[in-house]
């Protein structure tokens, strides 16, 4: 009984996460691989058709595999990630007026973010185990 639920609550995330990564190809504010990304881990524990059908995407596919097997962000994805964050928390740290507190908080979040993302691997080195 507790596998079964935990695997219908691994779907409905699933589900939900392909679902706002397909709003994200249409919203440039909602980035889409890492909900696929999400997608893809919580159909590896629910719905194995689901989680291949991801991974034979002939879009998205690659860059899932690629995560999967060897914790590979392209270059590419690096750099517009990157300039996309950039881009979007300029204005309103240059521009608007909030609270300094809170500017730390999201220079320290993209900090973070930028540095995990160009962290990992830009091509594929060693298949895991």
């Amino acid at each position: 009984m507790r596998k079964t639920v935990v695997r219908a609550l691994y779907l409905i995330a699933g589900l939900l996460c392909v679902l706002i990564g397909l709003i994200g190809v249409i919203l440039p504010l909602l980035p889409t691989t890492p909900f696929l990304l999400v997608a893809a881990f919580c159909f590896s524990r629910s719905s194995e058709r689901l989680h291949q059908y991801l991974l034979n995407h002939p879009i998205f596919g690659g860059l899932i595999r690629n995560w999967e097997d060897y914790g590979v962000i392209p270059l590419k994805a690096k750099v517009i990630a990157t300039t996309m964050m950039l881009v979007m928390v300029s204005y309103p740290l240059f521009f608007k007026s909030f609270h300094i507190g809170l500017k730390m908080m999201v220079v320290a979040t993209i900090i973070l973010a930028v540095s995990y993302i160009w962290t990992r691997p830009s091509v594929p080195l060693l298949k895991k185990g």
